[in-house]
């Protein structure tokens, strides 16, 4: 009877453990087509979603030492910690994408960006 509640509290637990990353594309086929604006919008909007992910790194962070000071105890606590690293793998490709969108930019001569907007 306890393994059986053990093996489904693993189970419950591991569908906790964290998401698939999807991170985005570097570089799009309507690339060409942006204009100024656009791309300063788009920018912003990834500034905005770097927040977002950053603060999603910072949980899960402190949700792995959690699983894993409780798994000392519960083992099957473990099953629950995330080893993906989605938030960082999609931090990164959009950190890619921003610096592809700063030469873009600056190909197209849009206005000059400040260190706070990239």
């Amino acid at each position: 009877m306890r393994g059986a509640v053990l093996l489904l509290a693993a189970a419950a637990v591991a569908g906790c453990a964290g998401r698939a990353p999807q991170p985005i594309a570097t570089v799009n086929a309507e690339d060409r087509l942006l204009d100024c604006p656009t791309i300063i919008a788009e920018m912003q909007s990834h500034n905005y979603r770097l927040e977002q992910l950053s603060s999603e790194q910072g949980w899960k962070a402190a949700q792995n030492v959690a699983a894993g000071v409780a798994g000392l105890v519960v083992w099957p606590l473990w099953f629950g910690m995330d080893f993906q690293g989605s938030a960082g793998i999609e931090a990164a490709a959009i950190q890619d994408r921003q610096r592809f969108l700063v030469s873009l930019a600056e190909q197209r001569h849009c206005a000059p960006l400040s260190p706070a907007k990239r």
